[in-house]
Formats: C-alpha cells, sequence, structure tokens
C-alpha cells in the first residue's frame, strides 16, 4: 500500500436499529435470503481502526426503502435521514453519510433534496437501483435529476435484487449474479435515456466496479449508432462511461480488475468494502486491501489516488 496515503472507504453500510425495526414490521429481517449481519458502531470502529481506514462514507442499500406502502417509505427515508445527521454530528471526522429519497415519488424526493443538503449538510445521496420495476434513470424522473444536477450532487446508486429474482430457483445466493446484474442495468438505462447527457453535473457512483458493465459493454457501444438510442449518447458511450465514478468492493480479483480498468478512469475509482453487507464480512476489509496492493502495474501515485485522492474530489470535508 502506498506510504502515508490516508484510506477512504466509500462503500459501508449502516445498519441503524430503527431501520431495521420498521423492516421487521413487514417480516423483513435481511437483505433477501441472508439475516442481518453482527454489527454494531463500536464493532466498525475496531474494523476500521485494524485496517488503517481513516473515514467511511454510510449508507443504506438492500433490500431498501419502498415496499409498495410510500407514506411508509417517507416515514422510514425521514428517520434514517435524521439518524445520519446524528452520526455525523457524533463522528464528523470518521463518518459521512449519504441521505435516502422517497422514490418512486420523484416530486417528494426532490422536495428532499434540499433538506438533505441544506438543512442536515449529509455528503451526497444513496439510492438503490430501483424502485419497484422502475430502475434509475427513468425519464419520469427528470425533475429529480434536475435537482441533482442543480447540486453537483454524489449520488452512490446500490443495486437490490430485482423483483423477478424472488420467484427465481437458484443453487446459490441471488446476490451473487442478481446484485452486480443490477449495476449493469443502471449503467445501461442511464445512457439509453440521456440522463448523462441530460444532468451532466451529477456525479455518480456505481459500486462493485460497474457489476456486470464490463461483460456488456459491446452491446452498450451499439447505443452509438442505433437509432432508437444514439440521440441520447451524442459524445460516445465511452465518454460517458469514463464520466462515471466506480468502486472496487467486492471486485478485486485480478482478472476482474484487469478488465474493469479498460474501461475506467483511474481517476474515478474509489476503495470501497461492503462492510459489514457482503458476502465474507470476516474477509471482505482485508480481501479489498489485497486486492489494492496487487493492482497490476499501478504506481504508488496511483494507488494513493484510489486510497483517497479520489475520494476527497468527491468528499472533500475529509481532507
Amino acid at each position: 500500500m502506498a506510504e502515508n496515503s490516508r484510506l477512504i472507504d466509500i462503500h459501508q453500510h449502516y445498519l441503524r436499529d430503527e431501520y431495521k425495526a420498521a423492516l421487521a414490521t413487514l417480516g423483513i429481517g435481511g437483505s433477501a435470503e441472508r439475516s442481518w449481519p453482527d454489527w454494531s458502531p463500536a464493532k466498525t470502529d475496531d474494523v476500521m481502526a485494524k485496517a488503517g481506514i481513516d473515514a467511511a462514507i454510510m449508507s443504506i442499500a438492500s433490500p431498501g426503502t419502498y415496499f409498495g406502502d410510500i407514506a411508509f417509505t417517507k416515514k422510514l427515508v425521514a428517520t434514517c435521514n435524521d439518524g445520519f445527521a446524528r452520526l455525523i454530528g457524533d463522528k464528523a471526522r470518521r463518518f459521512g453519510a449519504l441521505g435516502m429519497v422517497s422514490l418512486p415519488d420523484a416530486t417528494q424526493a426532490a422536495r428532499e433534496v434540499e433538506y438533505i443538503f441544506d438543512v442536515l449538510k449529509l455528503d451526497g445521496l444513496g439510492l438503490v437501483s430501483h424502485y419497484d420495476d422502475i430502475y434509475i434513470g427513468d425519464p419520469d424522473w427528470n425533475e429529480f435529476y434536475a435537482e441533482l444536477d442543480k447540486r453537483n450532487a454524489v449520488v452512490f446508486v446500490h443495486p437490490v435484487r430485482p423483483m423477478q429474482a424472488g420467484r427465481a430457483i437458484y443453487h446459490f445466493p441471488s446476490g451473487f449474479v442478481e446484485l452486480v446484474a443490477a449495476s449493469g442495468r443502471v449503467v445501461a438505462n442511464l445512457l439509453a435515456t440521456g440522463t448523462l447527457e441530460k444532468f451532466p453535473n451529477i456525479r455518480w457512483i456505481i459500486p462493485h466496479a460497474g457489476g456486470i458493465m464490463t461483460s456488456i459493454l459491446y452491446r452498450l457501444s451499439k447505443f452509438d449508432t442505433m437509432r432508437a438510442f444514439k440521440h441520447n449518447v451524442p459524445k460516445g458511450v465511452a465518454t460517458y462511461l469514463n464520466n462515471l465514478y466506480f468502486d472496487m468492493a467486492q471486485a478485486t480479483d485480478p482478472a476482474t480488475l484487469q478488465a474493469f480498468f479498460q474501461v475506467a478512469s483511474k481517476d474515478r475509482v474509489m476503495f470501497g468494502t461492503d462492510y459489514p453487507q457482503a458476502i465474507d464480512i470476516d474477509n471482505v476489509v482485508q480481501d479489498t486491501l489485497d486486492g489494492l496492493d496487487a493492482l497490476p502495474g499501478f504506481d504508488a501515485a496511483t494507488r494513493a489516488q484510489i486510497m483517497s485522492g479520489n475520494a476527497l474530489k468527491l468528499f472533500p470535508r475529509f481532507a
């Protein structure tokens, strides 16, 4: 690891008791087939200290906040956002937080953006890949994107399993495949709808090295020439992909990273672990550190960018 470099983890999850209690009223006790991991703020502090992580950006991801009742969502979002503000107030140099909005109600979500940034002073937004069956990038939510664009907002989009995943028959945990596929759907939708062209100031973060993005790159590149889509990507698909931000959470094997860095710009990739909701909670932090050390052909300056330099462009208060 690069010497004398800070380490900022932009992908950690904060499993608030209020969030878990609210979901318990719906009979939800975890994310899909996985129950909530053993987690506490004190344990997170200990894990970070042992790994040398100076700061972590917290979000709430899978299974999200919308379960068919928008009134429930609005109440849950407000509770979680106020909790995030208290977290930052207690440990402002240790933790950042990504606020939540009440999608799929785009009008309400646009109003909540003002409260999140102007009142609570949170560090960005944490969205999920889709709400019900509507994926991020849907043009019906343009008023929401416009509010984000106006504020140069940092927007982290964490995948959740698609509705049909619950009806599929697997012999492995659905998240092994469905979560990374959901991130690919988000990237494709942002391109195909012209969201990246229309709202260029939003700073989108796609976790897990973009999910299946590299695997579908050939298909995505056809948007450049297909009549139905080319007007929405006038600068070319490669340009828009190069403007996205990514983390390397749960994607640190050499083969994945080698393909990923053929697409992603080195000045837009950040350290992230997905702790504590990773597949292997006990080893994911060390696995990510090892993957960073093993990046092929990267000099100390580039490693330092990934460790913290790129994150500080989005979260400058940690400087």
